[in-house]
């Protein structure tokens, strides 16, 4: 039997943050929006959920779609839901937000979906007029990163599959726009109990010396968890209130 229902339809949509580091940046991945509305704009990949999928299902088909990226993210969690009635001019939508995290990848291709992929920095893009509401969604995957930078071992997700301390401080300093002390950060990394395990091998250090490499270790909360401290500036330069 047909169903039938009084209330308009209210479509679903899945947009996706996804997060990495290029040049001593945070970078974001972002499309060209390949028809309308807002043709020709910057936005993140996203698009409508099919009928019998699932919402992660729908964020890595997106993603496959729109930039090429036929990859696993190292780190894919539901962000938020976002529902202004005005969000999408086409008809009542409700986007489901996730956030990525990913190593540093090379360039992006455009899917089917796009006319352009590219990574771009978050600080531009941020100060940047984006479609929908894209600045939202961006500004709550960026602040989500910083905060889970705080109890849980995200980090790992930015670099590869080794790794030295100087790396993944690197991570910490660049997401939270502040420089760290390098003898303190160390030892509250490895004195968390699997953040972190001594891997084979050793890397040349900055000094010449070489450095001991580690993989991400099992702990899923960090205890005690690393504090930001002092409020961290946002992308912009600008301190958060």
């Amino acid at each position: 039997m047909a169903f039938t229902s009084e209330f308009p339809p209210v479509y679903v949509t899945v947009d996706v943050v996804v997060l990495t580091l290029r040049d001593d940046a945070l970078h974001v991945l972002m499309v060209e929006r390949g028809s309308k509305p807002w043709q020709g704009r910057l936005a993140l990949p996203g698009g409508f959920v099919q009928q019998q999928e699932d919402l992660l299902a729908a964020a890595r088909r997106e993603l496959r779609e729109e930039t090429g990226l036929a990859v696993q993210p190292a780190h894919l969690e539901q962000l938020g839901t976002f529902g202004r009635p005005d969000r999408d001019p086409r008809a009542r939508t409700v986007a489901v937000a996730h956030l990525a995290v990913l190593p540093a990848l090379p360039e992006p291709v455009a899917g089917t979906d796009a006319a352009a992929a590219s990574w771009q920095p978050v600080a531009e893009v941020l100060d940047a007029e984006l479609p929908f509401d894209h600045h939202d969604i961006l500004a709550a995957g960026v602040e989500r990163a910083r905060s889970k930078l705080e109890y849980t071992p995200l980090a790992t997700a930015f670099v590869g599959p080794t790794f030295t301390i100087a790396d993944l401080r690197h991570v910490y300093e660049t997401v939270w726009g502040r420089r760290l002390d390098p003898g303190n950060f160390h030892r509250k990394v490895v004195g968390s109990p699997g953040f972190v395990e001594r891997a084979p091998g050793e890397r040349s250090g900055s000094r010449g010396r070489p450095a001991a490499v580690y993989r991400a270790g099992p702990a899923t909360l960090l205890n005690p968890p690393l504090w930001r401290g002092e409020p961290a500036p946002t992308p912009t330069g600008r301190h958060r209130p």
